[in-house]
């Protein structure tokens, strides 16, 4: 039978096991760094990255239509290229929400991609961006590429102008963007995502934006996550490295220190009660020496 103060120490350590499963420092790329894609487009590449590389155990899934999907599960537009990494083919208009998933249950950052057959799309990235940086919005026609035209966020409309430029990017500049001209109609809405930035950040990251889709996906992949550039050699310890081993210490001292206190009142359960047998059996000698 548990006593009530093993019973406890077995709940807190399961309590912490769960916690620590959700813990996940891996996250979707998108490549190029998009949310909104032109039918008959160039393919896209989805793939789960932690600390700037692929992750193996992890599993591309998207949400379509109320059905869950995995990578390279008989679709042909949705293939598996390498390991952890997958292949969207633009064959047919659609919204679907993408994640990197694994058998245990842990999951990644979400990003909902749009393919349409209409005249305009949106460049919004699909990453997070992190706030005080600068992002540049642009509308694209399939046809002639970048043109001008009025900028929407939360259907509050901006100028005629061929770029919407967001200075120093706050959390209020999070909403749903599209854009629209007079001759090609609206563009799909998509959410722009902001984050802080993350305390291990290097702090010369740099925003710029360029003119395509690949500028954007090297402008925001920098700054939405970790910074993933190799340590410097003068330093041996970076500071990522110290925060993981926080981490893991976090997680693993509660399950030693329960580990030790079950331990211990086992052994307490066991040796209890010999001392009182031994203190009973030197009474029952002395008072049979009196009796004598």
């Amino acid at each position: 039978m548990k006593t009530p103060s093993n019973s406890l120490l077995l709940g807190v350590s399961v309590l912490l096991l769960l916690c620590g499963l959700t813990v996940s420092a891996v996250y979707l790329n998108v490549s190029p760094n998009l949310q909104q894609f032109f039918t008959r487009g160039p393919p896209v590449s989805l793939s789960c990255v932690g600390e700037g590389q692929t992750v193996d155990g992890w599993t591309v899934k998207r949400t379509r239509e109320g059905q869950t999907e995995q990578c390279g599960a008989d679709h042909q537009d949705f293939e598996v290229s390498s390991s952890s990494t997958c292949v969207l083919s633009l064959t047919t208009t659609f919204i679907g929400v993408y994640l990197c998933e694994t058998s245990l249950g842990k999951r990644s950052n979400q990003v909902t991609i749009t393919v349409t057959d209409k005249d305009l799309i949106l460049e919004i990235p699909a990453l997070p961006v992190m706030t005080g940086s600068d992002v540049t919005l642009r509308c694209r026609n399939k046809n002639s590429g970048i043109v001008t035209a009025y900028f929407y966020k939360n259907e509050t409309c901006t100028d005629l102008k061929s770029e919407h430029i967001i200075s120093k990017v706050q959390q209020s500049d999070e909403g749903l963007y599209s854009c629209a001209t007079d001759k090609s109609g609206n563009s799909p809405q998509s959410w722009l995502r902001v984050r802080d930035p993350p305390p291990t950040s290097d702090p010369h990251t740099t925003t710029s934006s360029g003119s395509s889709g690949a500028d954007i996906t090297t402008s925001y992949t920098a700054v939405a996550f970790i910074n993933t550039d190799p340590p410097a050699p003068s330093s041996p310890i970076s500071p990522l490295s110290l925060v993981r081993l926080c981490l893991h210490l976090l997680v693993f001292c509660p399950y030693f220190i329960c580990t030790i206190l079950m331990a211990l009142s086992c052994c307490s359960r066991k040796t209890g009660h010999k001392p009182a047998e031994m203190e009973m059996t030197n009474s029952d000698k002395d008072y049979d020496d009196i009796i004598a």
